[in-house]
Parts: structure tokens; C-alpha cells; sequence
């Protein structure tokens, strides 16, 4: 499959209009992709922003004409029900014919007791729970009246009445094994971040192909989408400093999981700030910004879209299109179906 750049719309840092402003310009400078980060709190409660995912990717859809939009990632299964975000998403769908994906997760529990006031669930059940949703989610856009009776969902007479022709692809998120199978046997994309051992990324890649092979799927039409998080600025000192802000993203799943409340994880994260690069590709230098991305090209993947982390995000997107963007360009994936070791 083709490369395709994008950008990570970070709503957990910008208010909903300049992010939507740094929407439009993104695809002004040529990007392909605005995914949206859907998150009920952010991760910082001073300077922190939460805008509505639905709300927003209905203006940007109407404020840009060629990038495709989607959640990066959305989870249906505790704040959202399925059958609500297949209404949304088949309006999306019809108000941006080809132009819009569904990415989803199994959550986090900041995003979803908050709003919910119940208890965040252990990761089996929140991998379940996806699994139905996709599947109730799937039968919605696909046929009329639909009673379905799950695990944790169930609907009667449930008619989706504007959907699109095609339906929206979903990309599903994993960081470990199991949820990757189920993005090769259900998935139209598979989404992971960036930062981590890459054997990790050939054991989930492994794992997509073998979901995808026992579920009697093409595991080569499944898009590889990945977030990378990139700090590029001529100034090497601002491209450090400006991964602080997310100094949450360094921390380690047992620092952070569990926490719901915004004001502690800024706590912890500053405890921790000087983890705030380990997640970043960091440098003044876009032969070495290239070369940082190639390792995941190399990999398999061909979304690769673009985190950086700085309060500047017209400078960032300015820079990386000029100095980096022509050189990623260039980059190819392996043919499909090749091994990725």
C-alpha cells in the first residue's frame, strides 16, 4: 500500500478552534490524514482542553475538503454506546463520502468513569466489550432493524437510517497481542504510537496477519496506521523543551493506569518530566528525523501520522513539511505480505 502522512490533532491540548485551524492548514501543506484524539479529560488539568471528537469532526469536515478524518482513537463502549456511534459516524459518513474512518480502543479510565461514575473494567472485559461493539456496530450499518442481544449491548428494532454507500472503515487500536488479533479478524486498520521496542511492533504486526489469516482476511488490505511522535524544530533546544507538556506519555503503564482524576496524572507527570522525551523522535536534524521514521516504514506501516508536541503547532507543521515531509515522501513499506522481520 502507498504512504500516507498525516497529522494528530491533539485535543487534549488545543481548544476546538485553532485546532481546527491547524486541521485546515495541515492539509493546506499537503498532509493526507487529521485524526483526532477523543479524550473526556485531558491529560493536564491546567492549560488542558477536552473539545466534544463528534462535534468537531463534523466542522472539520465541512472546513477541509481532501484529508481524511477520523478518531485516533474513539473507545464505544462505556461513555459512547455502539449504536450511538454508528448514528454518528454513518452521518459522518454521508457528509464526507471516502473521507472518513472510525478508530477505536478499549480506553482509558480518566476518559471513561469520569463520565460515567462507574468503575473502569479490567482489560478483558474492555477487549470484549470492543469486540461486540465493532460487531454491533457493523450489523447497524449493514442491515435494517436489527435486534441484537450481547454480553453488554443490546438493541431492538435499531434501524441506522443515513449511512453511506460504503461504510466507514474501522481501524482498531492494540498494544498487545490479543487486541491485535481482533484488529486483523474485524479491523479495516490496525493503530498503534510510537517510542517502543520494535519487536514489539513485529509481534503486533504478527499478530494482525494472524487474526486477519484464521478469520479468512487479506492481511495486506489492512492499513498499518501509527501515530509518531516527532518533536522536529531547527531549534534543538525548543524541540526538547516542547515535549513537557506531555510528559504523561513517558510514564510507565503501572505509573499511570488507574488514574482518573487530570489533576493527579499532571502531578505524577511533573514528578516524572524528565521521562518527557523518551516517547518522541527529538532533533534539529531531518536526515535523522527520517531515518528515526524509516524504522517503521521498514516495519510495514503506511499511515504514519505526525504527533509533535509543541504549543506552536503552525511552526511545527511549517518546519516538518519543508525540511522532513519531501525526504518521508520517499520512503516505501515493504511489498505486501512480506515478513516483518
Amino acid at each position: 500500500m502507498s504512504i500516507r502522512v498525516g497529522y494528530k490533532a491533539s485535543a487534549e491540548q488545543f481548544g476546538p478552534r485553532e485546532l481546527l485551524e491547524f486541521g485546515v492548514e495541515a492539509e493546506a501543506l499537503g498532509l493526507e490524514i487529521v485524526a483526532l484524539s477523543d479524550h473526556f479529560q485531558p491529560w493536564r488539568h491546567h492549560g488542558g482542553h477536552a473539545p466534544s471528537t463528534l462535534a468537531w469532526l463534523g466542522a472539520a469536515g465541512q472546513a477541509t475538503h481532501t484529508v481524511t478524518l477520523g478518531t485516533s482513537v474513539l473507545t464505544p463502549t462505556l461513555r459512547y454506546e455502539p449504536a450511538i456511534v454508528a448514528q454518528a459516524f454513518g452521518t459522518l459518513g454521508v457528509l464526507n463520502p471516502g473521507r472518513v474512518f472510525l478508530g477505536v480502543g478499549t480506553g482509558e479510565a480518566m476518559n471513561e468513569t469520569p463520565a460515567t461514575g462507574g468503575e473502569f473494567p479490567g482489560r478483558k472485559e474492555r477487549r470484549l466489550r470492543l469486540a461486540e461493539a465493532i460487531a454491533l456496530i457493523k450489523q447497524l450499518w449493514s442491515e435494517e432493524r436489527v435486534d441484537f442481544a450481547g454480553d453488554y449491548y443490546s438493541t431492538s428494532k435499531a434501524t441506522i437510517y443515513d449511512r453511506p454507500a460504503e461504510p466507514v472503515p474501522i481501524f482498531v487500536a492494540a498494544s498487545g497481542p490479543l487486541a491485535a488479533k481482533l484488529a486483523g479478524r474485524v479491523g479495516d486498520g490496525f493503530i498503534c504510537t510510537s517510542g517502543k521496542d520494535p519487536d514489539l511492533y513485529r509481534e503486533l504486526l504478527d499478530n494482525v496477519r494472524e487474526g486477519a489469516e484464521k478469520a479468512g482476511r487479506d492481511a495486506s488490505q489492512i492499513r498499518r496506521m501509527i501515530e509518531i511522535k516527532v518533536s522536529y524544530d531547527r531549534d534543538l533546544q525548543a524541540a526538547r523543551d516542547a515535549c513537557r507538556w506531555w510528559a504523561a506519555l513517558g510514564l510507565r503503564p503501572e505509573q499511570k493506569e488507574g488514574i482518573e482524576d487530570p489533576i493527579e496524572m499532571e502531578r505524577v507527570a511533573d514528578a516524572n518530566a524528565d521521562q518527557a522525551q523518551s516517547r518522541f523522535i527529538v532533533s534539529d536534524d531531518p536526515e535523522e528525523i527520517v531515518e528515526s521514521i524509516r524504522t517503521y516504514t521498514d516495519l510495514g506501516f503506511d499511515d504514519l501520522v505526525l504527533h509533535g508536541p509543541g504549543e506552536d503547532q503552525s511552526r511545527f507543521l511549517r518546519e516538518f513539511s519543508q525540511d522532513v515531509l519531501p525526504l518521508v515522501r520517499k520512503l516505501e513499506t515493504p511489498a505486501a505480505g512480506a515478513a516483518t522481520r
